[in-house]
């Protein structure tokens, strides 16, 4: 549901973590290096990077460093469809590998970190309640970091955001456009038309962009074959898997990661 650790109680930082929360880590002091997905950042000290739900990562060096990490699933933090837009305003959390260095003001961000994390220790009454706020707090300071630095304000579309958690919860499915309308009350048109004004693309490149990172991380991280690859991601034929990886990537999965 909700959870938050300073760096000194993760036991193995640096072995590849995933988990099926938002992730964010905030360096309060020293530095971080870190490695997301496929991706290299460093943190100094007054920054944070927001990890979506289901990405590999780790930490590469840390020592001395002190900060926390921040855990969330969308069921606990989305009470409504302000709360899931907060999530991935100004593309905090995007699932399309979009992770960022942010700095951000620390008295107001490691003030509230530490706020959190007493909260769940001491869960007094209505403790859910607080530290639902306290994030809150905490992704407007960092929006307020991005727009103060020139980003341009996008405030994204919570049907979008659920259609994107909708495809990673079914990757095994391999389901088509039609099918995800279904389960989210909606229709193809409106998936094409919220893909098209966030992504640029259709829903249906939406789709293959999000397995393709999947196949990613599962060839870089698991000890998969390509065809047991292909089964978790819902490709009956392995060789129809490759001949998909190798036009979007340009490279086939045997030979991933390069």
């Amino acid at each position: 549901m909700v959870d938050i650790k300073d760096f000194d109680s993760i036991p193995d930082l640096q072995s590849p973590r995933r988990v099926m929360k938002y992730v964010l880590v905030y360096c309060e002091t020293g530095k971080v290096n870190m490695t997301v997905d496929e991706k290299e950042f460093s943190l100094n000290s007054g920054q944070v990077i927001t990890i979506t739900s289901g990405q590999i990562h780790r930490f590469n060096g840390a020592s001395s460093a002190k900060g926390f990490i921040l855990e969330f699933t969308l069921d606990y933090f989305g009470k409504d469809d302000n709360d899931i837009e907060l999530i991935f305003h100004n593309g905090l959390f995007c699932h399309f590998a979009m992770n960022e260095v942010i700095t951000v003001d620390s008295n107001v961000v490691g003030q509230e970190l530490r706020l959190i994390q007493a909260e769940l220790i001491e869960q007094p009454y209505q403790y859910l309640i607080s530290v639902h706020a306290r994030i809150k707090l905490i992704l407007v300071s960092i929006n307020r970091a991005k727009v103060d630095r020139g980003d341009e304000i996008w405030k994204p579309n919570a049907l979008f955001l659920k259609f994107l958690e909708a495809v990673r919860d079914n990757f095994e499915h391999n389901y088509p456009v039609s099918k995800f309308a279904q389960l989210l009350g909606t229709t193809d048109m409106k998936l094409n038309e919220l893909s098209k004004i966030h992504a640029g693309k259709t829903a249906q490149h939406v789709i293959y962009g999000l397995i393709t990172s999947e196949a990613k991380r599962l060839l870089t991280y698991e000890d998969l074959s390509v065809k047991e690859v292909a089964y978790k991601l819902g490709f009956n034929d392995p060789f129809y898997f490759s001949n998909f990886f190798k036009k979007q990537t340009g490279i086939s999965p045997s030979q991933y990661p390069v």
